[in-house]
């Protein structure tokens, strides 16, 4: 069973959450400039408190994030052409603000992320893993031509003896 926090204590938290100093936290929250360092530790102990302040970070940081639905609409508005961009331009008298709905490439990359995150889109993630597989095997393989068509090891004997070619020669 959870009690309620005094005036005090909610003060001390709230000024905690917003500065996140408890010496300061209890001196505006009212208790003793001489005592604000030792009681702002404690009331950080106390499971009432810290449940509060939890509470309300949790509160704070919910509020500020987007969620799936929040973004997820976002992408439909943008799709739609419902969401308009300010933009400045320039006109013969200076610049002048105005509002334009998405470009055909804006529309194309949100309907790609709206398509990531159903399912049954299985097709189009296999078709991009075997393009970049294509890709990383012909850089590999362009890699190994301007090697000579050696691999790595051979290139470096190669180097090694040419080295040791060059000090002999030199003594």
């Amino acid at each position: 069973m959870t009690r309620k926090l005094t005036p005090k204590q909610r003060k001390f938290a709230d000024e905690y959450i917003k500065s996140g100093n408890a010496a300061d936290a209890a001196r505006k929250a009212g208790y003793s400039k001489r005592s604000a360092r030792s009681v702002g530790q404690e009331n950080l102990t106390k499971p009432d408190i810290k449940k509060y302040i939890d509470e309300q970070m949790a509160e704070i940081e919910s509020s500020k994030i987007a969620d799936a639905k929040e973004v997820m609409e976002f992408y439909t508005r943008v799709l739609r052409g419902e969401e308009l961009e300010t933009v400045v331009v320039g006109t013969a008298d200076g610049a002048e603000s105005i509002e334009r709905p998405p470009t055909t490439k804006d529309k194309t990359a949100v309907a790609k992320e709206i398509l990531k995150r159903y399912p049954g889109n299985d097709k189009l993630v296999e078709q991009q893993i075997r393009k970049l597989k294509a890709d990383a095997d012909i850089a590999e393989t362009k890699a190994k031509l301007l090697r000579g068509g050696k691999d790595n090891r051979q290139v470096k004997t190669d180097e090694y003896l040419e080295g040791l070619k060059a000090i002999l020669k030199d003594e």
